[in-house]
């Protein structure tokens, strides 16, 4: 029997209501929970075909993101006869007429990395014209490598792992063992730099303390130990190199 969890909102409606909050940490943590959660489907050699941000769901009691909508999920084996899914995400070798595989859900993956970076959905700028047109001539950019606008500030793996989902050869993107490996890393070493500045900040707030007890006494053989001072220095190198 499938016992489907209570979700509270997808990541559309989550990222408008919460994206000027977010640090990148957190961007971070919501990829690796779609990428977790498509590691899994892949893992039971199914392909989902309908990647995008309204089929994402966040459960607030857990904080994680969940893949939902699973009615276009099928075995590798067992193709669609036609193509199914939200235009700004889908592959581009899809929309030329060719089958889904494990590589266009990482394709779209891609597509929703820059989506949590930017807090746009995907394409929303690009120009309209009335909506066969439009459709046509904005399927034809993506064949011929039209992509979002990469966001400033973001992290150079983040922004290399996703040019590799999206890039427009199947074969040059990351399988998906490779891909939940990699944003895996990405995430542990923002945790730590996360520790390491709570430390420092700690660290800081210690040495204010002792430095405001020094310059309140009235004695000058009140000396402290300020060897803290070094240890921040090495901090800051290692997070900032």
């Amino acid at each position: 029997m499938l016992v489907m969890n209570l979700m509270h909102m997808n990541l559309r409606n989550y990222l408008q209501q919460n994206h000027n909050k977010l640090i990148w940490k957190e961007k971070i943590q919501i990829i690796n929970d779609i990428i977790s959660s498509l590691y899994r489907i892949h893992q039971e050699n199914a392909i989902h075909r309908d990647l995008h941000s309204g089929n994402i769901l966040f459960h607030q009691i857990s904080q994680m993101f969940k893949i939902s909508n699973l009615g276009f999920c099928g075995p590798v084996d067992k193709p669609l006869n036609s193509i199914y899914g939200n235009l700004p995400y889908i592959a581009p070798e899809v929309i030329a007429g060719k089958e889904t595989t494990f590589a266009s859900d990482v394709y779209s993956i891609g597509i929703l990395m820059w989506e949590i970076s930017s807090g746009q959905p995907p394409f929303a700028s690009v120009d309209s014209f009335d909506q066969v047109d439009h459709d046509y001539y904005f399927a034809m950019r993506i064949i011929y490598g039209m992509r979002p606008k990469i966001v400033s500030g973001a992290p150079l793996e983040y922004e290399k792992l996703m040019k590799q989902c999206w890039d427009a050869d199947p074969e040059k993107r990351p399988h998906t063992d490779v891909l939940f490996d990699e944003i895996r890393k990405i995430c542990l070493y923002y945790e730590n730099i996360s520790t390491k500045l709570h430390d420092d900040e700690s660290m800081i707030k210690k040495f204010i303390k002792k430095f405001k007890f020094f310059r309140s006494s009235e004695s000058a053989n009140n000396i402290i130990q300020i060897n803290e001072v070094s240890s921040l220095e090495i901090n800051y190198k290692d997070i900032y190199k």
